[in-house]
């Protein structure tokens, strides 16, 4: 048997390489890229320091037309709560083009991920985060064009769940947090369960979502866990806006849970609106990888079009 401090114990395809010594290596999401101003739309961008104590920190959008307040969306990056960063050129690409596209102030989480940081604290550096973004902040790209009675929550996969339990939060536990959030837009969340559904059974991908849940959060109660489980979460109803968009694609594995999310949230009592659309043909988070894309742009004038 190999015992040597190279021996691999634990492997992620595509997320994250462990070894017997302890040390781990990120298979992908690593890369970052400066912000700066966007040759092709004007948009800047910034980093900024939110918790000096825990390193969290965001990437701010601000679009080229800037008359007067503008809506102001907290984007959530997705990774499997292991991988990625605000700083990918995945979301920093993306990001760009919803700030120009939709003309709204952007405030991208770079929330800290598994293994080093386990879940929960993603949603508990979220939590910091939103409530940096709406308490006395003085950073003047907010202050002088962000909207606070006009605030959307929105993520992909991972951070579509964060911005889901976020939701929850600023309806359970306002008036803490003084914002109005107007609504929120799930790009193909990352919720899961214990027994399968719709298509997932028979899916390559079924086990590798089970592995990354119970890697990301190794003191979870299971798969059924109410952080990424809403039918199993007492709080669900508690969601605060009036409006949601899920985002799914019929390619991926996790198709099946956001449909079941409108019928979730009806069956528990929440009186908002929720549309459920689905891209033919698509796969998981196909937006991030080709932005010219039909699906992609129809995807992005999508969100504008909720926002707006």
């Amino acid at each position: 048997m190999d015992s040597s401090p190279d021996q691999i114990v634990k492997e992620i395809p595509g997320v994250i390489r462990v070894y017997k010594d302890g040390r781990f290596l990120k298979l992908n999401g690593t890369n970052v890229v400066p912000a700066g101003i966007d040759p092709s739309s004007g948009v800047q961008s910034k980093d900024v320091v939110i918790s000096p104590e825990t390193n969290l920190s965001a990437r701010l959008y601000l679009p080229k037309t800037t008359t007067g307040k503008l809506p102001l969306l907290i984007y959530f990056h997705g990774g499997g709560f292991i991988i990625e960063s605000a700083g990918s050129p995945f979301y920093h690409n993306f990001l760009n083009l919803v700030a120009a596209e939709s003309n709204v102030v952007i405030v991208s989480i770079d929330y800290r991920t598994a293994p080093e940081h386990p879940v929960p604290i993603c949603f508990d550096d979220s939590w910091e985060a939103v409530k940096w973004v709406t308490g006395n902040c003085p950073e003047p790209w907010l202050t002088d064009y962000a909207d606070l009675q006009n605030v959307f929550f929105v993520g992909d996969s991972a951070g579509a769940t964060i911005a889901h339990q976020m939701a929850i939060r600023v309806g359970s536990e306002n008036p803490k947090v003084s914002i109005n959030l107007r609504g929120t837009i799930l790009l193909h969340p990352y919720f899961w369960g214990e027994f399968r559904i719709g298509s997932e059974g028979e899916h390559p991908w079924k086990a590798l979502m089970d592995d990354m849940w119970i890697f990301a959060h190794p003191g979870a109660s299971g798969l059924d866990d109410p952080l990424i489980n809403p039918d199993k979460d007492p709080k669900v109803s508690d969601l605060g806006c009036s409006r949601v968009l899920v985002c799914v694609a019929e390619k991926d594995i996790l198709k099946d849970r956001g449909w079941y999310y409108k019928e979730i949230l009806g069956k528990n009592g929440w009186n908002g609106d929720i549309e459920v659309i689905e891209d033919k043909g698509e796969d998981h988070v196909f937006f991030l990888f080709n932005h010219s894309s039909d699906s992609a742009c129809t995807l992005r004038k999508r969100i504008c079009t909720f926002i707006n």
